[in-house]
């Protein structure tokens, strides 16, 4: 999962919000250097990837990708998750329009910068900025994450071509999401991740 789906699911699972997007970032056992609930959040994190990786949903999308894309499908498809998420924002979560939710997790997370990792920091300073979670919305821009992905990491140039994976089978990815991700929900709610 991405950004946005792992807010989303920590907000659901009363998670802090910042382990939870912070979690990449982080290496080792978070708890001797992190508070408790960002130690969980990071935790948390690191569970729901694994989780969703083993999803037999997830395994099915990755088989809609080229053998040139397959490798750097698991990245492409944690971009395409938060695409979906962002599309269908107002059908899943009716009681908060995106960029109000949005807001309040800026809110929480941007007083803990100062004493993240620095490449957190980094990312925080273009996330909201330039709004990317409410673009992820909109199927070319994916192309244009992918594309700045590739560019920042050679060995993941296959990331450029693995929008047109995306493209070409999008019906197949959207119906796989509507499959997996309100279980997902359901289990947040219930701490059950």
């Amino acid at each position: 999962m991405n950004f946005l789906a792992h807010l989303h699911l920590a907000s659901l699972a009363s998670s802090s919000l910042v382990g939870n997007l912070m979690a990449d970032y982080v290496r080792g056992d978070p708890l001797p250097h992190w508070p408790a609930d960002i130690a969980a959040g990071i935790a948390l994190h690191r569970r729901l990837d694994a989780l969703t990786d083993a999803l037999p949903e997830v395994r099915n999308a990755k088989r809609l990708f080229r053998d040139s894309t397959r490798r750097v499908a698991p990245i492409t498809l944690d971009v395409v998750w938060d695409h979906f998420l962002s599309r269908h924002w107002d059908r899943l979560v009716t009681d908060q329009p995106l960029p109000l939710f949005l807001a309040q997790a800026q809110r929480q997370i941007e007083p803990m910068l100062p004493q993240s990792p620095e490449g957190f920091q980094r990312l925080n300073h273009y996330l909201w900025r330039e709004r990317w979670m409410e673009r992820y919305a909109e199927a070319d821009y994916l192309q244009q994450v992918l594309r700045g992905m590739a560019s920042r990491r050679p060995r993941l140039a296959a990331l450029s071509d693995s929008w047109t994976d995306f493209h070409a089978n999008y019906s197949a990815f959207e119906t796989l999401f509507w499959q997996f991700y309100p279980r997902l929900m359901a289990r947040a709610a219930a701490q059950q991740l």
